[in-house]
C-alpha cells in the first residue's frame, strides 16, 4: 500500500502540471498582415491538407531569419531528428504523425519526421517583396533573411512537381499598398552549407547575384554543403525565377484567419491517437480504485484470521 500511494500522488501531479500548447502562440505576433514595412508577413497554406490558410505578423523589427519570421509569427512547428529545425517537417501539427498522405505510390504514408520528407510531401518554402509574386526560396530556412516589409510562405506540396509546387493562395500584397511597384530585393548566397549559418548581406552597387540559376532547395532545406564536409545532402532542384511578375489581385485570396480558433495541439494529438485530456485523470481514479479495493481486502482478511 505504502508504494501505490506515492505513484497515485505521482499521477494526478502530472495530469495538474502538464503544459497546453496553443495551436497558435497568441503571445508572438499578431493575425493579419502586417501594418507597415518593418514587421514580415507569414502565410502557411495547407492546400490539400485541408483546413484553414492563416496570415500572421511577426513584426519583428530587427534582422531575422526565415525561421525567426515562421516562429515570431506565432506558429508552431516541428523540424525532423536528423537536422532538427533546419529542415520543417510540421506546421501546426500538419501532417500529423497519425494522419496518412497520399503520396504517389504510397496512399498510407505517414509523416514520421525522422530525415527530411519525401518530395512528394513536404512544405514548401517561398518568400516575396511587398506587392511582388511568390518566389520559391533558393536558401534554406535558417540560411536567409526575411525582407523586411515582405512576406514569408509555407505551402504544403503533394504529388507536384518542380514545376507545379503550390504557391501560397494569399497575394503578398499589404492592405493599402495595392498601387506601389514590385521592387524585389536580391538574395545573397550563404557564406556555407550550415544550416545555422545565416545568407551573407547583399553585395553593394546594384545587388545582382552572378548570371546563371542559383541552386536552390526543398522545404526550409540548407543548401548543399561543401565537397568536405558531407553533413548535409544535396539541395532538391527548383527553377530560379526568371521574371517577377506583379502579385495577383487580393480579390483572387482564398478564405485566411490569424488562427484565432486554432485547435489546441494537444487536443488534435489526443484525438487522433484515440486519447483525450480525460485519460491522466481517468488512470489515477483507476488506480485510486484498485488501492481501496486492496485496502478492503486486506482489512477483510485479517477480519477473518482474527475469527
Amino acid at each position: 500500500m505504502k508504494r501505490v500511494l506515492p505513484a497515485v500522488a505521482a499521477v494526478f501531479l502530472i495530469a495538474a502540471t502538464a503544459p497546453s500548447a496553443q495551436a497558435v502562440d497568441q503571445s508572438k505576433g499578431y493575425p493579419g498582415f502586417c501594418k507597415d514595412a518593418t514587421g514580415v508577413t507569414v502565410v502557411v497554406d495547407f492546400q490539400q491538407l485541408g483546413g484553414t490558410t492563416i496570415v500572421r505578423c511577426n513584426p519583428q523589427t530587427t534582422r531575422g531569419t526565415g525561421l525567426d519570421a515562421l516562429k515570431g509569427a506565432g506558429f508552431q512547428i516541428a523540424g525532423v531528428q536528423r537536422w532538427g529545425e533546419s529542415f520543417v517537417c510540421r506546421v501546426e501539427n500538419r501532417p500529423s504523425a497519425a494522419e496518412n498522405v497520399p503520396i504517389t505510390g504510397r496512399g498510407d504514408y505517414r509523416e514520421p519526421c525522422v530525415d527530411t520528407p519525401p518530395a512528394q510531401a513536404y512544405w514548401s518554402y517561398w518568400h516575396a517583396s511587398n506587392n511582388c509574386a511568390w518566389d520559391y526560396s533558393q536558401w534554406g530556412v535558417k540560411n536567409r533573411d526575411f525582407i523586411p516589409g515582405g512576406f514569408e510562405g509555407w505551402s504544403f506540396s503533394l504529388n507536384a512537381t518542380t514545376q507545379s509546387n503550390p504557391v501560397p493562395r494569399i497575394s503578398a500584397v499589404r492592405p493599402g499598398t495595392e498601387s506601389q511597384p514590385c521592387v524585389p530585393r536580391e538574395e545573397a548566397k550563404p557564406v556555407t552549407g550550415d544550416p545555422g549559418e545565416r545568407q551573407q548581406r547583399p553585395p553593394s552597387g546594384n545587388g545582382q547575384q552572378a548570371d546563371g540559376p542559383q541552386p536552390t532547395t526543398g522545404a526550409g532545406e540548407a543548401p548543399a554543403a561543401g565537397p568536405s564536409s558531407g553533413a548535409l545532402p544535396p539541395p532538391k532542384p527548383r527553377p530560379s525565377a526568371s521574371a517577377r511578375p506583379k502579385a495577383q489581385d487580393p480579390s483572387m485570396n482564398v478564405a485566411f484567419t490569424g488562427g484565432e480558433n486554432a485547435e489546441d495541439v494537444n487536443a488534435v494529438i489526443d484525438r487522433e491517437s484515440g486519447a483525450g485530456g480525460w485519460a491522466p485523470w481517468a488512470a489515477g481514479a483507476a488506480v485510486l480504485a484498485l488501492c481501496v479495493a486492496g485496502f478492503l481486502m486486506a482489512r477483510r482478511r485479517k477480519r477473518a484470521q482474527g475469527v
